[in-house]
């Protein structure tokens, strides 16, 4: 952690001292860290007895506490030289690093620790008006911090707490998948609502509701995406087979999302990683190599702990179709009031059982393919 980032975490004083209150005690400490130094060389150099290599020790620990101490009074300098927006709190912790290791250097070289009243420089009590304007620059500092955040994730603290959580179940089990880049693609088409399966292949549509043509998607993938139930059907009248995620796919799909590093390089890697996970429940090779073929389902403690983040804009959205409707339920219609229009909710699919196919008709295919 850098010097700057150290001094805005470090406690502070319910008072902090001026900026050149500080940068005057931290010069001081060094004076005296740098004096202590010397008179340790000093006594090693006209030493003539046999206590030679405890003074050398000496020289050396009081030297190796003065060049902290003429760091850290740098630093306040240049510090300071980053003008008013620099927070007073990083004058302040140099400083009193200043006098710290200036105090540790003359205890080290056996002289008096003057230093230490410096300590006494660094303290002072704030008035109730000082006390009101320290709280009200905190709360500021706070305000401009979380809408910088919000201004980059999108997100309010909550959610975005739920998207640090949901990264750590990331990072515990998306190596468990067993996937490769290539089956997040496959989802991710699903997810977009234009994965179709027609005449025994997959497909991505060029746009939603043509189901003809199309990008070709890894049949393979996709066969074991919808046997493992990350991928439900919905068939259409003309025979064909909608792909969407399931609820188990589309939170392994944001899981896979936040830790790509857990996702193997090649389709062998990542049937060898599952073929090493299943060696401990099938005895016979061939029905490891049969378990290994297909992919484990999402693990239900990661199922039970995700949290799915909403994003701002989100929230204003449902906040406005809630709006619409208590209005409509609490009122309706008034003279000269524009009748707010509640966003139109996409026509939901009805979910099949995964692992089997549903018609508009309800009728049911027993497989894919």
């Amino acid at each position: 952690m850098s010097e700057k980032a150290c001094a805005t975490h470090q406690g502070t004083p319910s008072g902090e001292p001026s900026p050149q209150t500080c940068l005057q005690v931290a010069r001081q400490a060094a004076i005296l860290a740098v004096t202590a130094a010397d008179d340790a060389m000093t006594a090693l150099c006209r030493s003539r007895s046999g206590a030679t290599a405890r003074l050398e020790a000496v020289m050396h620990a009081a030297h190796k506490e003065a060049v902290e101490a003429e760091r850290y009074a740098d630093l306040a300098e240049q510090y300071a030289e980053g003008g008013p927006d620099m927070p007073s709190s990083a004058l302040s912790y140099c400083a009193r690093k200043a006098v710290d290791h200036a105090v540790r250097a003359q205890s080290a070289a056996g002289v008096e620790a003057t230093a230490a009243d410096l300590r006494a420089e660094l303290e002072r009590t704030l008035t109730a008006t000082e006390h009101a304007e320290q709280e009200s620059a905190r709360r500021r500092e706070e305000a401009e911090r979380e809408a910088e955040e919000r201004a980059a994730t999108g997100m309010d603290r909550e959610n975005r707490d739920r998207v640090a959580a949901n990264r750590y179940l990331a990072e515990r089990h998306v190596a468990e998948f067993g996937w490769t880049t290539g089956h997040v693609r496959v989802l991710e088409v699903a997810e977009s609502g234009r994965l179709y399966w027609r005449d025994g292949r997959a497909r991505q549509a060029a746009r939603h509701g043509e189901w003809g043509g199309g990008r070709r998607v890894s049949r393979d993938r996709t066969r074991a995406l919808f046997a493992a139930r990350f991928l439900v059907a919905v068939r259409e009248d003309d025979g064909t087979r909608v792909l969407t995620p399931s609820p188990m796919g589309q939170i392994a799909l944001d899981l896979a999302r936040l830790h790509p590093a857990g996702l193997y390089a090649s389709d062998q890697a990542a049937y060898e990683a599952r073929l090493a996970k299943v060696r401990r429940r099938y005895k016979r090779r061939d029905d490891q190599k049969a378990a290994a073929r297909g992919l484990p389902p999402l693990d239900s403690s990661a199922r039970k702990l995700y949290r799915k983040p909403v994003t701002l804009a989100e929230q204003e959205a449902r906040a406005e179709r809630e709006g619409s409707d208590r209005w409509e339920d609490e009122g309706g219609y008034c003279p000269a009031v524009e009748t707010p229009r509640p966003a139109a909710a996409p026509a939901a699919a009805t979910p099949t059982r995964p692992g089997s196919w549903a018609s508009s008709k309800d009728t049911v295919q027993p497989t894919l393919w």
